[in-house]
């Protein structure tokens, strides 16, 4: 389910956030869809429950997961996903877009990456 790359220089509480963000974005994990509890993934990783427990409150701030009292925590509506973190990713990609044009890549070829990237996800 989840990759742990302890050579990265991004804190673990990070890299599980980003891992389960990936999931629910990519949809392997769907709308609506439990997410294994605290101790569970904490074990299956093999690192510290507080890991998890970070991980989890920083995706729910960010709109991506719910939690339910007694029930544990869920993967989100895709319609409750912040402007904020779709206002952070483009101005990501316009420091990509700089440096790809710096580089010599043109402005057709990022947006033909980005049309062939867009039809691969819809298929």
């Amino acid at each position: 389910m989840l990759h742990l790359d302890y050579r990265d220089a991004r804190p673990i509480y990070e890299q599980v956030k980003d891992g389960l963000r990936k999931l629910m974005v990519t949809g392997v994990i769907q709308e609506g869809e439990k997410l294994p509890s605290v101790r569970a993934l904490a074990s299956s990783l093999a690192i510290n429950p507080n890991t998890i427990q970070k991980a989890y409150e920083a995706l729910e701030a960010e709109g991506y997961v719910y939690s339910v009292a007694g029930k544990g925590s869920f993967a989100a509506p895709h319609t409750g996903v912040d402007d904020q973190r779709r206002t952070q990713l483009l101005e990501q990609l316009d420091g990509l877009v700089k440096e790809l044009a710096y580089l010599g890549v043109s402005a057709d070829e990022v947006c033909g990456h980005i049309r062939e990237k867009e039809v691969k996800n819809h298929d």
